[in-house]
């Protein structure tokens, strides 16, 4: 997969679907309203299912899905950008990913906390060019228009900058939210890793949850030819009733190495507005 600025000689097509939670009209305005004053290469045009709701989810399995699909088998978008996290993403991405045709294979998909499911689905079937990044969502938070530009640097432009720096030319990566990857291993969504560095981020879980979580990836992926694993940002951990007593680095680190998988040190992703865009595959810059 080759990185550089895109030449853009027509406008970039960017549709936007919610695999898991609902997303609100007045953010997706802002986010086009940000669009439009930094990236008038892009069209960002936002499915109407976004802002369904259904009990917990963005409409129920078959629209969700069904939204997906559609963009991802329509010609004339070139990029697909999930509009939030959430649960959800897991219950449509197998039938959802089993719809698609090879118009699907040209177009870039971008998000990351739930939709990791999507993400890994979408790898492990060979379609499309797929990135660990921003999404919509991340307007909300302080500096989010930081966020949703170095997104749109991304997929309009394929911008180096947008890059975490601590990616290695050469590797192959992935990155997943810990909590969404430790999930999918052993399932039908998982992506075959060998050779690749996986970075892991996590946002508001206990120590604990977060030393279980390890245990159960790093002892499903040992001997199955990872490069290494690297930390993102731990970040909003809960206060449990009484201290851990060990950090999220150390144990990333111990379970790694119980496995017998590489430790690599941190790298810059998280669930926050610095969060950094991480290709899928084999890096050239």
């Amino acid at each position: 997969m080759a990185q550089g600025t895109k030449s853009i000689s027509s406008p970039v097509r960017i549709g936007i679907c919610a695999p898991s939670t609902p997303f609100s009209r007045e953010s997706a305005d802002r986010v086009i309203a940000l669009a439009a004053e930094t990236h008038p290469q892009a069209q960002l045009l936002f499915e109407e299912q976004c802002f369904l709701e259904h009990g917990h989810f963005a409409g129920s399995d078959v629209q969700r899905a069904a939204s997906f699909v559609a963009l991802a088998n329509n010609p004339s978008i070139d990029a697909i950008w999930f509009a939030r996290g959430g649960y959800g993403a897991a219950r449509i991405a197998a039938s959802a990913v089993n719809q698609l045709d090879s118009i699907a294979k040209r177009k870039t998909y971008l998000g990351y906390s739930d939709a990791g499911n999507l993400l890994g689905a979408l790898y492990r079937a060979g379609i499309g060019e797929i990135a660990h990044g921003p999404m919509p969502s991340d307007i909300g938070r302080t500096d989010g228009n930081q966020a949703v530009q170095r997104a749109l640097d991304w997929l309009v432009h394929k911008q180096p900058d947008a890059l975490a720096p601590d990616l290695i030319s050469g590797e192959k990566h992935a990155a997943f939210n810990l909590m969404t990857i430790a999930m999918m291993t052993g399932t039908n969504l998982m992506p075959d890793l060998q050779g690749h560095i996986l970075i892991i981020e996590e946002i508001s879980e206990y120590l604990y949850a977060f030393d279980r979580a390890m245990f159960h990836l790093c002892s499903n992926l040992a001997n199955h030819g990872l490069s290494g694993i690297k930390l993102g940002r731990v970040s909003d951990i809960p206060e449990n009733d009484r201290p851990f007593e060990e950090s999220p680095d150390a144990i990333a680190r111990r379970w790694s190495e119980a496995n017998g998988i590489p430790y690599l040190g941190r790298s810059d992703i998280g669930h926050d507005a610095q969060n950094r865009i991480v290709p899928f595959g084999l890096l050239r810059r």
